[in-house]
Protein backbone atom coordinates (compact mmCIF):
# COMPACT_ATOMS: atom_id res chain seq x y z
CA UNK A 1 0.00 0.00 0.00
CA UNK A 2 1.48 3.41 -0.93
CA UNK A 3 1.82 6.49 1.19
CA UNK A 4 -0.96 9.11 1.01
CA UNK A 5 -0.62 11.52 -1.92
CA UNK A 6 -0.63 14.88 -1.66
CA UNK A 7 -4.12 16.68 -1.71
CA UNK A 8 -6.18 20.04 -0.89
CA UNK A 9 -8.60 19.30 1.37
CA UNK A 10 -11.59 21.93 1.42
CA UNK A 11 -14.34 21.61 4.46
CA UNK A 12 -17.37 23.65 3.06
CA UNK A 13 -20.12 24.83 6.15
CA UNK A 14 -23.64 24.65 3.86
CA UNK A 15 -24.62 22.65 0.73
CA UNK A 16 -24.41 25.23 -1.58
CA UNK A 17 -20.67 25.64 -0.74
CA UNK A 18 -20.00 21.82 -1.10
CA UNK A 19 -21.77 21.92 -4.58
CA UNK A 20 -19.98 25.10 -5.72
CA UNK A 21 -16.81 23.21 -4.59
CA UNK A 22 -18.01 20.17 -6.40
CA UNK A 23 -18.83 22.42 -9.72
CA UNK A 24 -14.94 23.90 -9.62
CA UNK A 25 -13.18 20.82 -8.99
CA UNK A 26 -14.82 17.83 -10.85
CA UNK A 27 -11.91 14.75 -10.36
CA UNK A 28 -12.45 15.79 -6.49
CA UNK A 29 -13.87 13.44 -3.96
CA UNK A 30 -16.26 13.68 -0.75
CA UNK A 31 -15.19 12.66 2.65
CA UNK A 32 -16.68 12.06 6.36
CA UNK A 33 -15.21 9.62 7.93
CA UNK A 34 -12.62 7.99 5.31
CA UNK A 35 -12.47 4.87 6.43
CA UNK A 36 -12.84 3.03 3.13
CA UNK A 37 -11.90 6.52 0.69
CA UNK A 38 -8.55 6.62 1.71
CA UNK A 39 -7.69 2.87 1.75
CA UNK A 40 -8.09 3.31 -1.52
CA UNK A 41 -6.36 6.35 -2.31
CA UNK A 42 -3.28 4.66 -0.75
CA UNK A 43 -4.30 1.68 -3.30
CA UNK A 44 -4.28 3.59 -6.17
CA UNK A 45 -7.65 2.83 -7.11
CA UNK A 46 -8.98 6.05 -6.62
CA UNK A 47 -6.40 9.11 -8.41
CA UNK A 48 -7.99 12.33 -6.81
CA UNK A 49 -5.88 15.18 -5.38
CA UNK A 50 -9.12 17.44 -4.26
CA UNK A 51 -11.18 15.92 -1.34
CA UNK A 52 -14.16 17.97 -0.26
CA UNK A 53 -14.91 17.01 3.11
CA UNK A 54 -18.79 17.00 4.49
CA UNK A 55 -18.68 17.00 8.39
CA UNK A 56 -19.42 20.71 8.94
CA UNK A 57 -22.02 20.83 6.83
CA UNK A 58 -25.19 21.30 9.10
CA UNK A 59 -28.16 19.56 7.19
CA UNK A 60 -25.94 16.90 7.01
CA UNK A 61 -25.44 16.22 10.71
CA UNK A 62 -27.81 15.09 13.25
CA UNK A 63 -30.47 12.45 14.14
CA UNK A 64 -33.87 13.12 15.48
CA UNK A 65 -36.93 11.29 15.98
CA UNK A 66 -40.79 12.56 15.24
CA UNK A 67 -42.78 11.56 17.67
CA UNK A 68 -45.59 12.98 16.72
CA UNK A 69 -44.95 11.62 12.88
CA UNK A 70 -43.07 8.19 14.20
CA UNK A 71 -40.28 9.15 11.65
CA UNK A 72 -36.58 8.90 12.15
CA UNK A 73 -34.01 11.35 10.27
CA UNK A 74 -30.97 10.53 9.95
CA UNK A 75 -28.00 12.93 8.75
CA UNK A 76 -25.67 11.80 5.81
CA UNK A 77 -22.66 12.30 8.42
CA UNK A 78 -23.92 11.06 11.40
CA UNK A 79 -21.57 8.22 12.54
CA UNK A 80 -22.66 4.72 12.77
CA UNK A 81 -21.19 4.42 16.31
CA UNK A 82 -23.72 7.20 17.00
CA UNK A 83 -26.59 5.32 15.03
CA UNK A 84 -26.08 2.39 16.61
CA UNK A 85 -26.14 3.25 20.31
CA UNK A 86 -28.91 5.70 19.93
CA UNK A 87 -32.11 4.57 22.38
CA UNK A 88 -34.55 5.61 20.34
CA UNK A 89 -33.24 3.52 17.18
CA UNK A 90 -32.71 0.80 19.26
CA UNK A 91 -36.27 0.64 20.32
CA UNK A 92 -38.46 1.80 17.51
CA UNK A 93 -35.84 0.14 14.28
CA UNK A 94 -34.03 -2.46 15.40
CA UNK A 95 -32.42 -3.59 12.12
CA UNK A 96 -30.86 -0.27 11.93
CA UNK A 97 -29.16 -0.14 14.87
CA UNK A 98 -28.16 -3.82 14.30
CA UNK A 99 -27.03 -3.08 11.11
CA UNK A 100 -24.99 0.29 11.63
CA UNK A 101 -23.73 -1.62 14.64
CA UNK A 102 -22.54 -4.84 12.34
CA UNK A 103 -20.02 -2.33 10.60
CA UNK A 104 -16.61 -3.54 10.53
CA UNK A 105 -15.08 -2.35 13.98
CA UNK A 106 -15.83 -0.28 16.75
CA UNK A 107 -12.78 2.21 15.88
CA UNK A 108 -14.50 2.62 11.97
CA UNK A 109 -17.88 2.96 13.43
CA UNK A 110 -16.50 5.65 15.64
CA UNK A 111 -15.44 7.68 12.07
CA UNK A 112 -17.64 5.87 9.18
CA UNK A 113 -20.86 7.66 8.75
CA UNK A 114 -24.14 6.65 7.30
CA UNK A 115 -23.75 8.76 4.01
CA UNK A 116 -19.97 6.95 3.34
CA UNK A 117 -22.00 3.42 4.52
CA UNK A 118 -24.05 4.12 1.71
CA UNK A 119 -22.66 5.28 -0.93
CA UNK A 120 -19.95 2.37 -0.34
CA UNK A 121 -17.93 1.48 -3.61
CA UNK A 122 -18.46 -1.92 -4.37
CA UNK A 123 -15.83 -4.25 -3.96
CA UNK A 124 -14.14 -7.13 -5.66
CA UNK A 125 -11.19 -9.30 -5.66
CA UNK A 126 -9.83 -8.37 -8.63
CA UNK A 127 -10.22 -4.62 -8.25
CA UNK A 128 -9.61 -4.25 -4.36
CA UNK A 129 -6.02 -4.90 -5.11
CA UNK A 130 -2.59 -3.56 -4.98
CA UNK A 131 -1.91 -1.55 -8.03
CA UNK A 132 0.92 -4.09 -8.87
CA UNK A 133 -1.70 -7.22 -8.65
CA UNK A 134 -4.32 -5.31 -10.83
CA UNK A 135 -1.44 -4.28 -13.26
CA UNK A 136 -0.59 -8.23 -13.34
CA UNK A 137 -4.21 -8.78 -14.73
CA UNK A 138 -4.60 -5.95 -16.83
CA UNK A 139 -6.94 -4.29 -14.54
CA UNK A 140 -10.42 -5.07 -14.85
CA UNK A 141 -13.86 -3.31 -16.76
CA UNK A 142 -14.31 -1.53 -13.31
CA UNK A 143 -10.62 -0.11 -13.64
CA UNK A 144 -8.62 0.83 -17.11
CA UNK A 145 -9.50 -2.82 -17.97
CA UNK A 146 -11.38 -3.93 -21.18
CA UNK A 147 -12.81 -7.47 -19.14
CA UNK A 148 -14.68 -8.53 -16.10
CA UNK A 149 -12.82 -11.53 -15.00
CA UNK A 150 -15.78 -12.72 -12.85
CA UNK A 151 -17.71 -12.70 -16.12
CA UNK A 152 -15.21 -12.40 -18.74
CA UNK A 153 -18.56 -12.63 -21.33
CA UNK A 154 -20.53 -10.21 -19.59
CA UNK A 155 -20.57 -6.20 -21.33
CA UNK A 156 -21.06 -5.02 -17.33
CA UNK A 157 -18.72 -5.47 -13.99
CA UNK A 158 -20.34 -8.16 -11.41
CA UNK A 159 -18.61 -6.00 -8.18
CA UNK A 160 -20.54 -6.54 -5.24
CA UNK A 161 -22.46 -3.75 -2.62
CA UNK A 162 -20.71 -4.87 0.63
CA UNK A 163 -22.62 -1.68 2.94
CA UNK A 164 -24.21 -3.18 5.49
CA UNK A 165 -26.77 -0.34 6.79
CA UNK A 166 -28.74 -0.16 3.19
CA UNK A 167 -31.02 -3.54 3.29
CA UNK A 168 -31.82 -2.50 6.63
CA UNK A 169 -33.33 1.13 5.90
CA UNK A 170 -34.82 -0.67 2.48
CA UNK A 171 -37.07 -2.67 4.72
CA UNK A 172 -38.55 0.52 5.81
CA UNK A 173 -39.18 2.31 2.96
CA UNK A 174 -36.75 4.53 3.74
CA UNK A 175 -36.49 7.85 1.26
CA UNK A 176 -32.93 9.48 0.32
CA UNK A 177 -32.70 13.34 0.29
CA UNK A 178 -30.03 14.82 -2.11
CA UNK A 179 -28.74 17.86 -3.05
CA UNK A 180 -27.18 19.33 -6.41
CA UNK A 181 -26.77 21.98 -8.54
CA UNK A 182 -30.54 21.44 -9.41
CA UNK A 183 -31.64 21.66 -6.03
CA UNK A 184 -33.08 19.69 -3.98
CA UNK A 185 -35.23 16.04 -4.57
CA UNK A 186 -35.68 13.05 -2.25
CA UNK A 187 -36.00 9.57 -3.96
CA UNK A 188 -36.82 5.87 -2.14
CA UNK A 189 -33.79 4.58 -0.94
CA UNK A 190 -34.28 1.87 -3.57
CA UNK A 191 -33.60 4.33 -6.38
CA UNK A 192 -30.24 5.64 -5.39
CA UNK A 193 -28.90 2.60 -6.54
CA UNK A 194 -28.44 0.61 -9.92
CA UNK A 195 -26.97 -2.86 -11.01
CA UNK A 196 -24.12 -2.37 -12.36
CA UNK A 197 -20.57 -2.58 -10.33
CA UNK A 198 -18.54 -0.08 -11.79
CA UNK A 199 -21.50 2.10 -11.93
CA UNK A 200 -23.90 1.42 -8.75
CA UNK A 201 -24.86 4.86 -7.69
CA UNK A 202 -28.06 7.44 -9.54
CA UNK A 203 -26.67 10.12 -8.26
CA UNK A 204 -26.45 13.61 -10.70
CA UNK A 205 -23.20 15.20 -11.51
CA UNK A 206 -22.43 17.31 -8.16
CA UNK A 207 -24.71 15.97 -6.59
CA UNK A 208 -24.88 14.71 -2.73
CA UNK A 209 -26.56 12.83 -0.41
CA UNK A 210 -28.00 15.06 2.89
CA UNK A 211 -29.99 12.78 4.78
CA UNK A 212 -32.54 9.55 4.82
CA UNK A 213 -36.06 9.35 6.58
CA UNK A 214 -37.24 6.17 7.52
CA UNK A 215 -41.23 6.09 8.21
CA UNK A 216 -42.88 5.23 10.97
CA UNK A 217 -42.84 1.36 11.94
CA UNK A 218 -45.45 0.72 14.64
CA UNK A 219 -45.78 -2.94 15.62
CA UNK A 220 -43.31 -3.75 13.30
CA UNK A 221 -40.60 -6.31 14.26
CA UNK A 222 -37.17 -6.37 12.94
CA UNK A 223 -33.30 -7.19 12.57
CA UNK A 224 -30.17 -7.86 10.41
CA UNK A 225 -27.82 -10.69 10.60
CA UNK A 226 -24.67 -11.50 8.43
CA UNK A 227 -22.03 -13.49 7.47
CA UNK A 228 -18.15 -12.39 6.72
CA UNK A 229 -14.71 -14.47 7.30
CA UNK A 230 -14.04 -12.51 10.60
CA UNK A 231 -16.42 -11.90 13.31
CA UNK A 232 -14.87 -8.72 14.03
CA UNK A 233 -14.44 -6.78 11.36
CA UNK A 234 -14.44 -7.96 7.33
CA UNK A 235 -17.57 -6.88 4.90
CA UNK A 236 -20.01 -9.48 4.58
CA UNK A 237 -20.18 -12.09 1.86
CA UNK A 238 -23.97 -11.96 2.59
CA UNK A 239 -26.14 -10.17 5.10
CA UNK A 240 -30.25 -9.95 5.39
CA UNK A 241 -32.44 -7.63 7.15
CA UNK A 242 -36.12 -8.55 7.37
CA UNK A 243 -38.79 -6.66 8.49
CA UNK A 244 -42.19 -8.20 9.62
CA UNK A 245 -45.60 -7.50 11.63
CA UNK A 246 -47.47 -10.43 12.46
CA UNK A 247 -51.40 -10.33 13.50
CA UNK A 248 -52.44 -13.45 14.79
CA UNK A 249 -50.96 -16.45 13.30
CA UNK A 250 -50.30 -14.66 10.17
CA UNK A 251 -48.29 -12.37 8.46
CA UNK A 252 -49.57 -8.75 8.01
CA UNK A 253 -45.99 -7.22 6.76
CA UNK A 254 -42.99 -9.37 5.28
CA UNK A 255 -40.05 -7.09 3.47
CA UNK A 256 -36.92 -8.46 3.20
CA UNK A 257 -33.22 -7.40 1.68
CA UNK A 258 -29.75 -8.25 0.67
CA UNK A 259 -26.30 -6.55 0.81
CA UNK A 260 -23.42 -8.66 -0.21
CA UNK A 261 -24.47 -10.87 -3.45
CA UNK A 262 -25.18 -8.16 -5.84
CA UNK A 263 -24.20 -5.23 -7.43
CA UNK A 264 -26.45 -2.97 -5.60
CA UNK A 265 -28.28 -4.22 -2.28
CA UNK A 266 -31.46 -5.79 -3.72
CA UNK A 267 -35.16 -5.49 -2.13
CA UNK A 268 -36.62 -8.50 -2.54
CA UNK A 269 -39.73 -8.17 -4.62
CA UNK A 270 -42.53 -11.07 -4.61
CA UNK A 271 -42.75 -11.89 -0.79
CA UNK A 272 -46.39 -9.99 -0.51
CA UNK A 273 -47.67 -14.07 -1.43
CA UNK A 274 -47.01 -14.20 2.39
CA UNK A 275 -49.05 -11.80 3.48
CA UNK A 276 -52.09 -13.44 4.94
CA UNK A 277 -50.11 -16.87 5.96
CA UNK A 278 -48.53 -18.61 8.88
CA UNK A 279 -44.71 -18.55 8.47
CA UNK A 280 -44.62 -22.38 8.93
CA UNK A 281 -41.94 -24.56 7.31
CA UNK A 282 -44.07 -24.23 3.88
CA UNK A 283 -43.82 -20.74 4.03
CA UNK A 284 -39.94 -20.89 4.54
CA UNK A 285 -39.31 -23.40 1.95
CA UNK A 286 -41.04 -21.09 -0.47
CA UNK A 287 -38.77 -18.24 0.24
CA UNK A 288 -36.08 -19.82 0.16
CA UNK A 289 -36.98 -21.29 -3.35
CA UNK A 290 -38.13 -17.83 -4.31
CA UNK A 291 -34.96 -16.26 -3.11
CA UNK A 292 -32.58 -17.39 -5.42
CA UNK A 293 -34.42 -15.25 -8.45
CA UNK A 294 -33.12 -12.11 -7.21
CA UNK A 295 -30.06 -12.71 -5.55
CA UNK A 296 -27.20 -13.43 -7.60
CA UNK A 297 -23.97 -13.86 -6.08
CA UNK A 298 -20.96 -13.73 -8.10
CA UNK A 299 -17.06 -15.09 -7.88
CA UNK A 300 -16.30 -11.32 -6.44
CA UNK A 301 -14.91 -12.90 -3.00
CA UNK A 302 -12.40 -15.83 -2.31
CA UNK A 303 -15.39 -17.43 -1.24
CA UNK A 304 -17.62 -19.47 -3.28
CA UNK A 305 -20.85 -18.08 -5.15
CA UNK A 306 -22.57 -21.45 -4.59
CA UNK A 307 -21.70 -21.32 -0.69
CA UNK A 308 -22.32 -17.67 -0.08
CA UNK A 309 -25.93 -18.32 -2.02
CA UNK A 310 -26.63 -20.86 0.54
CA UNK A 311 -25.72 -18.55 3.62
CA UNK A 312 -27.85 -15.73 2.58
CA UNK A 313 -30.80 -18.22 2.28
CA UNK A 314 -30.64 -20.17 5.27
CA UNK A 315 -29.56 -16.49 7.44
CA UNK A 316 -33.14 -15.19 5.67
CA UNK A 317 -35.28 -18.34 7.05
CA UNK A 318 -33.48 -18.08 10.24
CA UNK A 319 -34.15 -14.59 10.70
CA UNK A 320 -37.73 -14.62 9.51
CA UNK A 321 -38.98 -17.43 12.08
CA UNK A 322 -36.97 -15.58 14.91
CA UNK A 323 -38.88 -12.56 14.47
CA UNK A 324 -41.88 -14.17 13.61
CA UNK A 325 -41.77 -16.37 16.99
CA UNK A 326 -40.85 -12.66 18.44
CA UNK A 327 -43.77 -10.92 17.29
CA UNK A 328 -46.21 -13.50 18.69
Amino acid sequence: MEPVPNFSLHRPATLEEANNLMRRNPEARLVAGGTDLIVNIRRGIVDTDCLIDLNDVAEMNGLGFDKKSGALHIGAAVTLAELSGDDTVIKNFPAVAAAAGAVAGPTHRQMGTVGGNLCLDTRCIYYNQSEWWRSSNDYCLKYRGDVCHVAPKSSRCFAAFSGDLAPALLVYGATAQLAGPGGEREIPLTELYQDDGADHLTLEECEVLVSITVPAAEGVVSDYVKMRVRGSIDFPLAGTAIALKRDGDKISRFTIAFTGTNSYPVLIEGVDVLIGKPLDDKALDALAAYLPKQIRPMKSTFTGQSYRRRVAINLAKRLAQRLFEAAA
